[in-house]
This record gives C-alpha cells, sequence and structure tokens, in this order.
C-alpha cells in the first residue's frame, strides 16, 4: 500500500512555496552570500564551490545539488547585479528620464558594493561566459539611458560617429533612439564606467581630490547633456 503524501504542497491559488522549496532557496542565498564573501577577497576568478561548501558544513557534492557549478553560481551573481541595478534605475527615471538622476544612481549603486559592480563591469572571469537571459537583463539598462538621451535629443544632423553608431546598433536592441541619442549615450556611458572604474578601483585615493566633484564634472562636460 502506498504511503500518503504528507508534505505540504503549495496552494496552486496562491502560489506558496511548501517547507522543501523555501528551504532550498534559503540554502541557494546563503551560498550565494558565501560567493559574494569570496569575490570580495580573491576575485571571481578564484570563486570555488567546495571551499563554499567547506564553510557551510556541507559536502561538495551535497551543494552541487543546488548550483550545478561555479559558471551557475556566477550566472545567479551576474543576474542578480544586472537586476538590482536595472531595478535602480528604474527607480531614479519613475519621474521622467533624466541623464543627471541616471547618472548618480549609477554611482551610489556602484558605491554601495564595488564587487558586484566589478562583476558585471570588470574584467571578464576567465573561462565564463553569460546566457543570454543574463544579456537581456543588461539591454533594459541600456535602454533606460537611451530613453533618457532621446528625450534630450530627439532629432539633429549625425556626425560621423552618430552615422556610424547608427549603422551599427546591435548594442541598442532595436531601440528607436536617433543617431545624436546613440552618441551621447555611447559618451555618457564611457565616461562614467570609465570615472566610476578608476574610483572604485582606489586609483583616486591619495590625489587630493574629491572624486564626486569629477563625476559631476563629467556630466557638465557631455554636449547637450541638459546639465
Amino acid at each position: 500500500m502506498a504511503k500518503p503524501d504528507t508534505e505540504a504542497k503549495p496552494d496552486p491559488g496562491t502560489g506558496a512555496k511548501t517547507p522543501r522549496e523555501r528551504y532550498r532557496a534559503q540554502v541557494r542565498e546563503e551560498i550565494k552570500d558565501r560567493a559574494w564573501e569570496q569575490i570580495a577577497t580573491a576575485g571571481a576568478s578564484a570563486l570555488s564551490l567546495n571551499a563554499i561548501a567547506k564553510q557551510m558544513g556541507m559536502s561538495g557534492p551535497a551543494l552541487y545539488r543546488y548550483f550545478a557549478g561555479r559558471d551557475e553560481l556566477i550566472t545567479e551573481l551576474v543576474r542578480d547585479a544586472y537586476r538590482s541595478l536595472a531595478d535602480a534605475l528604474r527607480a531614479a527615471a519613475a519621474d521622467g528620464a533624466d541623464l543627471a538622476r541616471l547618472a548618480h544612481a549609477l554611482r551610489d549603486w556602484a558605491l554601495a558594493d564595488p564587487h558586484r559592480y566589478f562583476l558585471v563591469y570588470g574584467t571578464p572571469v576567465p573561462g565564463y561566459h553569460a546566457p543570454a537571459d543574463t544579456t537581456a537583463i543588461a539591454d533594459e539598462i541600456v535602454a533606460l539611458l537611451l530613453d533618457a538621451c532621446t528625450a534630450l535629443l530627439p532629432a539633429g544632423a549625425a556626425t560621423p560617429l552618430g552615422a556610424h553608431l547608427q549603422e551599427h546598433r546591435t548594442w541598442a536592441e532595436g531601440h528607436p533612439a536617433p543617431p545624436a541619442a546613440l552618441q551621447l549615450a555611447m559618451n555618457l556611458w564611457t565616461r562614467l564606467h570609465g570615472a566610476l572604474s578608476l574610483e572604485l578601483a582606489g586609483h583616486f585615493t591619495g590625489m587630493g581630490f574629491d572624486p564626486a566633484r569629477y563625476f559631476e564634472a563629467e556630466l557638465d562636460g557631455l554636449p547637450a547633456s541638459g546639465r
């Protein structure tokens, strides 16, 4: 005679998780927390599932029931980082697309957790290739930037670089931004990430100036930035 199924099941009307599902989610979150600690200490390239298992008092095979391997764990971290940034930028743009608010939201997000920033915008992890759905989240971030730039520069004559970007706009993922907005977005993105990468890596330390004021000046220096 079959044993009765005594395990609690989710209510199909509410989508509530079973105790087993909640436990699994909790363990996965702890694994990710341990992974961030490793990344902060030695970088993403040194990430080790076996080391995480040891810290958590688990065997290696037991941990692999939660993440199939290093790449799956890195993908989850990358997704979380991109989603966090996309949410921060979307909140900044809630009252309308504004380049200054987006830029400061980006800097605030990066300063809050530099290791998270460097995972997605720093040196690629050797041997790791992000899946397509991860790139889709990153495209949301680019779309928010292009929205703000298009609102600022809806039309205008294309410069040689603007015309080039118009012809090679895979990075814009079908966004209708005109050439001038594409160029402004590229100028802003590269300048801000250049300043942020140097600041977060400590290259401004000891130079005697305020990185926040330098960041602000980068916004002021953008042509037609609305500043």
